[in-house]
């Protein structure tokens, strides 16, 4: 969409209300106003951040590789990083390798998970973050809430991973400072970037059940990433702890969130929990293999992540048609997902008699 925008302001051509309404859905937008010089921003960002990103790994992969392949690679594992694809060319020698032969190395570990969570933190918070610098009490809720529910699920999961996984004596082999760039690595990228640097099939059942929940999540509203979305689960946590306080509505940071993003934050949630539990039952009974290794497949297909334990080469046609129809639905997104299976729907502006039902 934002392609497609920017060719019709290059060429010249008008966008009409259609076309500014589109763009303000695929971005997230608050509102039309502005969304063609929203367009031509996004695209600077883009280029700009790859571009700083290809040269700062062509600084080791120019070094490893011939000059043109070293400059490809590094062209190559930016876009792929910053569009949180998770895509890799280190195949050649170990097949399924991914990053696993630079878990050592400080600038890809750095330059990569950067890309990753600068592509997931979506385009309006850049346009925050450009238009107010550091001053984040002038920020949009919306931007405030995905650049701090973004560094709890950073930081908290890599201590997890630091203090209790790679403290296990099969890691003995690592370094402190492998063990460091692992843990954030691993807790970065589920987030649907789809990279790692170790081997996930070695971590204990706790640690990939982390892994799932972080893919169920996926990055924020109008970037790169896929899953659930940061500001999904931030709302409906919100929301419970304004029920906690027996408070008429959910509160956030000295505002209040409207009912109707309350639902559709509900929605989803239950929309993708659901795809995830019955994609993951459904590869197990189908292979028979273990409930967690596929209901990890199952999280990372319908959060668009890409990470794996090594058995989907070996899924039947069955099992893999399944991912892909969790891949596509995913990547749809939800809310996209709900209004089209009810459109059409008229809205019915009349109301229901009330009777009280109890929950909990």
């Amino acid at each position: 969409v934002t392609i497609a925008v920017a060719a019709a302001t290059v060429s010249g051509k008008k966008i009409g209300l259609m076309q500014r309404s589109t763009m303000q859905e695929a971005i997230a937008a608050h509102k039309v106003g502005g969304i063609v010089r929203l367009t031509g921003f996004i695209l600077k960002i883009i280029l700009c951040t790859e571009l700083v990103g290809a040269l700062l790994l062509l600084t080791v992969f120019g070094q490893e590789f011939p000059i043109a392949r070293g400059i490809w690679y590094s062209i190559f594992h930016s876009v792929s990083a910053f569009c949180n694809a998770g895509f890799d060319l280190m195949g050649e020698g170990q097949p399924f390798s991914s990053l696993t032969g630079y878990s050592a190395n400080g600038m890809v570990n750095l330059v990569i998970m950067s890309l990753i969570a600068l592509g997931g933190i979506g385009f309006l918070t850049w346009e925050d973050i450009k238009d107010k610098g550091i001053h984040i009490k002038r920020y949009r809720l919306q931007s405030k809430v995905i650049l701090i529910t973004t560094a709890i699920l950073i930081v908290v999961p890599a201590l997890f991973f630091f203090l209790w996984e790679f403290s296990k004596p099969l890691w003995s082999g690592m370094t402190l400072w492998e063990k460091l760039w692992a843990s954030f690595f691993q807790s970065v990228t589920p987030r649907t970037a789809g990279f790692n640097t170790v081997d996930l099939t070695r971590f204990s059942d706790s640690g990939q059940m982390v892994m799932i929940l972080l893919m169920l999540i996926g990055g924020s509203p109008g970037s790169t990433a896929g899953g659930m979305k940061t500001t999904t689960v931030a709302v409906l946590l919100v929301t419970a702890l304004s029920v906690f306080k027996k408070k008429g509505e959910a509160e956030c940071m000295g505002r209040r969130i409207e009912g109707e993003t309350v639902e559709n934050a509900a929605t989803i949630f239950l929309m993708y929990i659901t795809l995830f539990l019955a994609g993951g039952m459904l590869i197990s009974c189908i292979e028979g293999l273990p409930l967690l290794t596929c209901l990890f497949e199952s999280a990372s297909a319908i959060g668009t992540v890409g990470l794996t334990l090594g058995i989907t080469p070996q899924l039947s046609a069955a099992s893999k048609i399944i991912l892909a129809v969790w891949m596509y639905l995913g990547r749809v997104g939800g809310l996209t997902l709900v209004y089209a299976a009810f459109a059409g729907t008229q809205r019915n502006v009349s109301k229901l008699p009330k009777e009280k039902v109890t929950v909990g």
